[in-house]
Parts: structure tokens; C-alpha cells; sequence
């Protein structure tokens, strides 16, 4: 019985793809949130932020990190997914502001949490079969 390499296997490598998709989501989320933090409240310019990023992360995740087609079943799993964290991200982002975090840098322990939520969440809707 011949092991199959672990850096070869199916899983590793979309953790891989999630996580190169993933930077890539997250900073231009990032971005757009202290870009628009000048002007806006915090949950707005999440919010904003985050639209921009699920768009380019949908596209970025059906092709290239769980290579699947884009269907309207997988773009509704898809958004409800990201509902989820959205709101799981609201929620992070707040908290760590009123324990004392400043606006510019709770994103980053708010994307510490929800970052493997969302992987998981993702995974399985873009995952589950016509």
C-alpha cells in the first residue's frame, strides 16, 4: 500500500488555494475598511469593504480554490455562508473595539476568528453536490 504524500492530497491543497485567496480577500477588505474609515463608521466601512471582497472572493473560490462552476445553488451557499460571517464579523469587530482595541487594528483579531469559520462555512457550501 503506497501512502499518498500529505503536500499532494486534495484537502492540503485547498487549504493552500483558500489561503492565497484568502490574504488576497482579506487585505483588499482591509484596505477599503481604513481607506473609508476616514469618513464612515466602522461598520460601514466594514461592511463596504467586505462587499468588495465577496466579490472578488466567489469568483476566486469557485475557480481556483475548490475548482467548481459557478451555479445559483453554490452562489446562494455561497452568500448565506457569507451572511454568517459578515454578521460574525460585526459582531467580532465591535467587541474588540469596546475591549479597548483601536478601530484600525481590530480587524485583525476580528479576521483571527472568523477567517477559519468562514473557510469551513465556505467549504461546505461550494462543496455540496448539484
Amino acid at each position: 500500500m503506497i501512502i499518498k504524500d500529505w503536500r499532494h492530497s486534495e484537502k492540503f491543497g485547498e487549504i493552500v488555494r483558500f489561503a492565497i485567496v484568502g490574504i488576497l480577500a482579506t487585505a483588499i477588505q482591509y484596505g477599503v475598511y481604513l481607506l473609508l474609515l476616514r469618513w464612515l463608521h466602522h461598520d460601514i466601512s466594514l461592511t463596504i469593504g467586505y462587499i468588495v471582497s465577496f466579490i472578488f472572493n466567489f469568483f476566486a473560490s469557485t475557480y481556483f480554490t475548490f475548482k467548481v462552476k459557478a451555479n445559483a445553488k453554490r452562489g446562494v451557499g455561497f452568500a448565506f455562508s457569507h451572511l454568517v460571517n459578515w454578521l460574525l464579523q460585526i459582531a467580532a469587530l465591535n467587541l474588540f473595539i469596546w475591549m479597548g482595541v483601536d478601530k484600525e487594528w481590530a480587524p485583525i483579531p476580528m479576521f483571527c476568528v472568523c477567517v477559519p469559520v468562514n473557510f469551513l462555512l465556505v467549504r461546505y457550501f461550494l462543496k455540496v453536490k448539484k
